[in-house]
């Protein structure tokens, strides 16, 4: 593993110890860290109709406590820290604790019971841990890069090994 991949690692790690939800620089392109919009007409913003159109309206989605700019929660904050690390800037992110029947429908959707949730072309892909876990053996990268998104940790590695 590359010295810069064992920070990256290290970070990944560190951001999920971390409670804090600190602002970030971070923006998650237009309309990010916004609540869910209003299903039209398919049922509330839980319903299944209303859960599939946002994990389908943007290659990655993230159902999070709080915002990019201003996690509420350490796990959410985590996942906004290891995209970050990857230079995902335009995704969609979803504020759950603005929505109680967008919170439940997620939950229900996925089968999964917590928050925060990552989406990736459509499909559930997991929670903090298992992000934290894709990041760490190098998998998120390969999923991204099907999504053409190149990772910032290829481009941080090859700078590394220049020096």
């Amino acid at each position: 593993m590359s010295r810069a991949m064992r920070a990256a690692w290290r970070l990944g790690a560190a951001a999920v110890r971390c409670r804090a939800g600190r602002p970030l620089s971070h923006a998650a392109g237009e309309g990010g860290g916004a609540a869910a919009e209003g299903s039209g007409g398919g049922g509330g913003s839980g319903s299944r109709e209303a859960i599939e159109r946002l994990v389908r309206e943007h290659p990655v989605v993230v159902f999070m406590k709080g915002s990019p700019e201003q996690p509420l929660c350490g796990f959410s904050n985590a996942v906004v820290q290891i995209l970050r690390l990857h230079g995902v800037e335009d995704y969609r992110a979803h504020d759950v604790l603005q929505d109680p029947d967008l919170r439940q429908g997620i939950k229900n959707y996925s089968n999964w019971p917590t928050i925060p949730q990552v989406y990736l072309n459509g499909e559930f892909v997991g929670g903090c841990d298992i992000l934290l876990q894709m990041h760490q053996n190098g998998d998120l990268v390969e999923e991204l890069k099907k999504l053409g998104i190149r990772s910032a940790l290829l481009d941080a590695e090859k700078d590394q090994d220049k020096k």
